[in-house]
């Protein structure tokens, strides 16, 4: 039986911002995310943290990634169709952002939530 844990779930989400200005209104949209993002009146957002990424071949052209946590897939569903703190944060990103930023979300296959 899956422990409690194996049930959130981690977005990681990629970004190319092409305009070096542009990162850091998006990271200060991210600063506040768990505080900000509310569902019944409370934060549900477990883990959020955003960072430039490091300029690195490996990068792929890559300029900022964010990590999400949720408790489940329901909440990270809410979070990209009813979130007012997200909606704010596409609202920055409109136009800054080529092309549409990667996602992938997993679960706890394997390692802790901490």
């Amino acid at each position: 039986m899956a422990s409690e844990a194996s049930k959130q779930v981690h977005r990681i989400t990629m970004f190319k911002i092409p305009d070096p200005s542009n990162i850091q209104p998006i990271l200060d949209k991210y600063s506040t995310m768990a505080q900000d993002a509310k569902k019944d009146g409370k934060p549900y957002i477990l883990r959020c943290v955003a960072g430039p990424a490091v300029n690195d071949a490996r990068s792929q052209g890559y300029t900022l990634a964010a990590q999400t946590t949720f408790s489940s897939l329901d909440d990270m569903k809410y979070y990209d169709n009813e979130c007012e703190a997200h909606a704010a944060l596409k609202a920055v990103a409109k136009g800054k952002v080529e092309p549409p930023p990667l996602m992938v979300c997993f679960d706890n296959a394997v390692g802790t939530s901490s």
